[in-house]
C-alpha cells in the first residue's frame, strides 16, 4: 500500500483550455447517375439470385426427406 500511496495524494490534472469547435469538412461526393436500365438490371439480378437461393433450399429439403425415407426403409429391411 505504501508503494502506491503517491497515486492517492496526486491531484488530477486540470485542463484549462477552452473547447474548440471542430472544423467542418466539406466533402464533395461524386455524382452518380442511375438510369432505368441500371435499376432493371439490379432488380432482375436480385430476382434471379433469390430464385436460385429458393431452388437450393428446396433441393436441400428434398434430399433430407429422401435420406430419412431411405434410412427408414433400410432399417425396416434389415430387421426382417
Amino acid at each position: 500500500m505504501a508503494l502506491f500511496g503517491f497515486w492517492l495524494s496526486t491531484p488530477p490534472p486540470v485542463h484549462t483550455h477552452a473547447p474548440t469547435e471542430p472544423a467542418s469538412v466539406q466533402r464533395s461526393l461524386p455524382s452518380v447517375s442511375i438510369d432505368k436500365n441500371t435499376v432493371a438490371v439490379v432488380l432482375v439480378g436480385g430476382v434471379v439470385l433469390t430464385a436460385l437461393l429458393a431452388a437450393v433450399a428446396v433441393t436441400a429439403i428434398s434430399v433430407a426427406v429422401a435420406a430419412a425415407v431411405l434410412r427408414s426403409m433400410l432399417r425396416d429391411h434389415n430387421r426382417r
